[in-house]
């Protein structure tokens, strides 16, 4: 019975480490939601958002009342003020005093609503920052994901060409071994089967590289094993779908952040200009105080009123009303207005080039995109027809009526015409979901 609970146990053992040793599969999804979670870049932004929102509840605190309290203590010496007689005394005295006063301003050339108003534009600029931080991010991981998957698809090619060298030298070894074979034939093919260790050695290493980067972009922490699940790319359609440059662009202009951040950027510095402006208008300020104190004379022992009783006292309020009226302050005010004028010039300048930037990217991944169309459907009828030929060759080769050049001359052309059906399928896709991209403005859609 021991035996077996000690057997059942190593069991027990074996599948946790073999359980243990395998490496999780990321999809697309899984990077993506990763990266967005926990991209170090992609924090700063929001740390820089978090800043727009802190200056937009300041200015919006702006409009309430201030409020404090001050308390004074002194000892003075030699010739002063008695509060109590307003006589001259050269006694040394205490004084203490207390003070609560507020004050809010009632009128200030509308500078605190424009203010408000312009940090609130530039609040909605930092949330659309975040985003085109964010989609910069998606963008590079879909590319690199993909280039994982070409990678992966040239090895799994070229594997599949050494795995067909090896099995034509050990038929050939065979023959050469029974006498139906010359010995130089199997040199040949030894040649062959070295080259394809040769390009599967590269392309593996290009996989691991890739790999490398993807992992390297989703900022995983060192020495974490890292894998990608591997679709499979032969159930993948390929949609005869057209896009106009056009139709795209209009839905691209109304949701991507690029050209959303550098409107509100524009609405704020008209604001911007509004409250510089306001700075030419009087202010008007309302005040208010109370106060109260305690004095008293040192080392004078004759009777002194107590210090509640000067606290009650002495108590007195104040309101005060004041107006400011701007002549001259040093050119200060008609540089604010000037620079709000450049930066709302800039901006309507930066949102022109921006659209304009934005059409020719759109402009340009749809005429990729159509010419990729039919790049594909080219390098998947060559690859359709060198499988045929491939075919027909290695019959005739294993039947000795083509020599080992002209076999590996069909094989070398099989596998261009496999890695180049690879290739224009993944970069048509990839150009299909940035064009969706461009449509929606929203990874999520783009997952299936």
């Amino acid at each position: 019975m021991k035996r077996i609970y000690l057997i059942i146990s190593l069991l027990l053992v074996l599948c946790f480490q073999k359980i243990s040793a395998q490496v999780k599969k990321w999809t697309l999804e899984d990077c993506i939601n990763y990266a967005v979670t926990n991209n170090i870049g992609l924090k700063r932004q929001k740390l820089q958002t978090d800043i727009a929102d802190v200056n937009f509840l300041k200015s919006k605190m702006d409009i309430l009342p201030s409020l404090n309290f001050e308390s004074d203590a002194s000892i003075q010496y030699g010739r002063s003020i008695d509060p109590i007689s307003n006589g001259v005394t050269f006694l040394q005295n205490f004084r203490n005093g207390y003070q609560l006063y507020s004050t809010i301003r009632l009128f200030n050339g509308f500078i605190t609503l424009n203010t408000i108003s312009a940090n609130k534009f530039m609040l909605k600029a930092g949330l659309e920052s975040e985003k085109i931080a964010r989609n910069t991010l998606i963008l590079g991981i879909m590319g690199q994901y993909y280039q994982v998957l070409y990678s992966n698809g040239l090895e799994d090619a070229s594997k599949m060409q050494l795995d067909l060298s090896e099995k034509q030298l050990f038929r050939i070894t065979k023959m050469v071994e029974t006498g139906k074979e010359a010995l130089s034939r199997q040199y040949e093919i030894e040649s062959q089967v070295s080259a394809d260790k040769l390009s599967y050695t590269v392309a593996h290493n290009t996989t691991s590289q890739a790999i490398t980067t993807l992992k390297q972009m989703l900022q995983l922490e060192s020495g974490s094993e890292f894998d990608i699940l591997m679709p499979d790319l032969n159930n993948v359609l390929i949609i005869d779908n057209s896009f106009s440059t056009d139709s795209v662009y209009t839905l691209a202009s109304q949701v991507l952040p690029r050209l959303k951040e550098i409107e509100y950027e524009l609405n704020a510095s008209k604001k911007q200009i509004a409250a510089a402006r306001g700075s030419l208008a009087p202010s008007l300020s309302l005040g208010g105080e109370i106060f109260t104190g305690y004095y008293t004379l040192l080392n004078d022992t004759s009777a002194q009123n107590s210090f509640s009783n000067q606290m009650h006292n002495n108590f007195g309020q104040g309101v005060q009303l004041t107006l400011n009226i701007p002549i001259f302050n040093n050119y200060s005010t008609a540089k604010n207005i000037k620079l709000a004028k450049i930066r709302r010039n800039d901006n309507e300048l930066r949102m022109e080039q921006e659209k304009n930037n934005l059409y020719t990217d759109i402009e340009n991944a749809c005429l990729n995109y159509n010419s990729g169309k039919d790049e594909f459907a080219a390098a998947k009828a060559n690859y359709d027809f060198n499988t045929k030929s491939f075919s027909a060759v290695e019959k005739k080769f294993e039947s000795g009526l083509v020599d080992v050049t002209e076999f590996s001359v069909a094989k070398t052309t099989l596998f261009k015409a496999e890695t180049e059906a690879l290739r224009t399928k993944l970069q048509l896709l990839i150009r299909k979901l940035t064009i969706q991209f461009y449509s929606t403005g929203e990874y999520e859609n783009l997952m299936n």
